[in-house]
């Protein structure tokens, strides 16, 4: 594991394939005993992640929504070195309840407006696919977490950004939403310009393996 700390190196490049590399990356929670701790969260993680999907995979409070915020980059690596090359970033989150008295409308209004490759027609394919269609004048605290999931599913799918985070996607989903949204990992897998990162216990039942990209193992 690598005992020099760095900070996280940020290159927007539009014109370039997004990239993020990690080499000793580690983090451990504020107040916590630091490197060699068997506290440490985070630890000695190697990754290159490119387009495509990948997956962050491991147990309860095993760190995989910290590994996403490092991602991201509100947090920041207490060990190694992050590189990101990203020109944007997509993570919405719909369950905050500051968006509680929003109208769902303006809430995808907001996220529209923060992507300058936002995707109409996969809002228009999603909302039908989803049936949010019935939702989207509502304000967020009428809708059920699970459609509040799917609406920041289809933000995230119709950004454009460079980089797209999932945390536990399949939360909350019923059969059929979960058919949809193997169907958008399908077709994340296969584009050839926006790295999707999703963190989950385990891969889910009915996509196939082979479609992601790289796996980064958290343990049980």
């Amino acid at each position: 594991m690598a005992a020099m700390t760095e900070n996280d190196h940020r290159h927007p490049a539009p014109g370039l394939t997004p990239r993020l590399r990690a080499r000793g990356l580690g983090w451990h929670p504020p107040g916590a005993p630091g490197a060699g701790s068997p506290s440490r969260l985070l630890a000695g993680l190697d990754f290159e992640l490119g387009p495509g999907l990948h997956l962050v995979q491991g147990g309860e409070g095993r760190g995989k929504t910290a590994l996403l915020h490092l991602l991201a980059g509100p947090l920041q690596p207490d060990a190694g070195h992050l590189d990101r090359q990203l020109a944007s970033l997509a993570w919405p989150n719909p369950l905050d309840p500051a968006c509680d008295a929003q109208e769902a409308a303006d809430w995808l209004a907001q996220e529209r407006a923060r992507h300058a490759d936002w995707n109409a027609d996969v809002v228009a394919a999603l909302q039908d696919a989803w049936q949010l269609g019935p939702h989207i004048a509502k304000q967020m605290h009428m809708l059920s977490a699970g459609s509040r999931r799917k609406l920041g599913l289809l933000a995230a799918a119709a950004s454009g950004a460079a980089l797209v985070l999932l945390d536990m996607p399949f939360a909350a989903l019923d059969g059929r939403s979960r058919r949809v949204l193997l169907d958008v990992l399908a077709e994340a897998a296969a584009q050839p310009r926006q790295i999707w990162v999703m963190a989950d216990y385990a891969a889910p039942a009915g996509l196939d393996a082979s479609l992601f990209a790289s796996r980064i193992e958290l343990g049980d």
